[in-house]
């Protein structure tokens, strides 16, 4: 079986606003804070299984500098920190992979370090979701 990936048919969408100005590399990461399903074992050697409740995550976004993508994150991080009301969706879907990543909410917790040199630095940026689903 051959499977193909194609970047360009990677979308995300934050909210309304349409993702765009990815980075070179990776562009996208998603991460699980929760545990998933640790394993405890006791001195007589039986097994419990604990079901973590967290279904969080960290989704971290790399743009090129300029992008108008970084616009857009800061000033929702900029209202958040003000009015606290910017959580907004989250939608990361792979059109050729089936990868589907969503939140009902979601918001920037961290802005991108600025960092200048003889050329262009990509920005990273941090979301991070309420509870979140992901299907592959």
């Amino acid at each position: 079986m051959v499977h193909t990936y194609n970047p360009k048919e990677v979308i995300a969408a934050f909210g309304s606003h349409i993702i765009s100005g990815f980075a070179e590399d990776t562009f996208i990461s998603i991460e699980a804070k929760g545990e998933g399903i640790p394993a405890t074992v006791g001195c007589d050697g039986e097994v419990v299984r604990s079901v973590s409740p967290d279904d969080t995550y960290d989704v971290k976004i790399t743009l090129l500098y300029g992008s108008e993508s970084s616009s857009y994150f800061q000033s929702s991080f900029n209202r958040d920190k003000k009015t606290g009301d910017a959580a907004q969706s989250l939608i990361i879907k792979d059109l050729k992979g089936g990868l589907v990543f969503s939140a009902d909410q979601a918001w920037v917790s961290q802005v991108a370090s600025r960092t200048y040199g003889k050329t262009a630095n990509s920005r990273e940026w941090t979301l991070t979701t309420g509870q979140a689903e992901m299907n592959e």
